[in-house]
């Protein structure tokens, strides 16, 4: 089974939520973790420091364009953080549930 974890940093937690509902909503994520984070990153030449929130998305590998498209289309940001990183090993029952609870292929 391939299956990845998406972050998705967003600017408020009201914004965070939102988003983070929309993809369970949708069925384009299993599982979403939100957590309080403190950003420093380069943005138009300067540092920018700022107190985000990290979205921790579980969802199965073939969703992910789908998953970064709705991102893309709820985000306030212009260049929203999307990152696809793969799960090499896991709890065989939890990736299984993972894949059991996001959108079936062709829904």
């Amino acid at each position: 089974m391939s299956h990845v974890l998406v972050f998705i940093t967003t600017a408020t937690r009201q914004e965070g939520e939102r988003i983070g509902r929309a993809l369970l909503d949708e069925r384009l994520a299993a599982c979403v973790n939100m957590t309080p984070v403190h950003s420093a990153y380069w943005w138009q030449g300067r540092v920018e420091e700022a107190e985000e929130t990290l979205l921790v998305v579980k969802t199965a590998a073939r969703l992910v364009g789908e998953v970064t498209a709705r991102v893309r289309a709820l985000h306030s940001y212009t260049v929203p953080e999307v990152i696809a990183l793969p799960i090499q090993d896991g709890n065989p029952e939890y990736l299984r549930w993972i894949d059991e609870s996001v959108r079936a292929p062709g829904e």
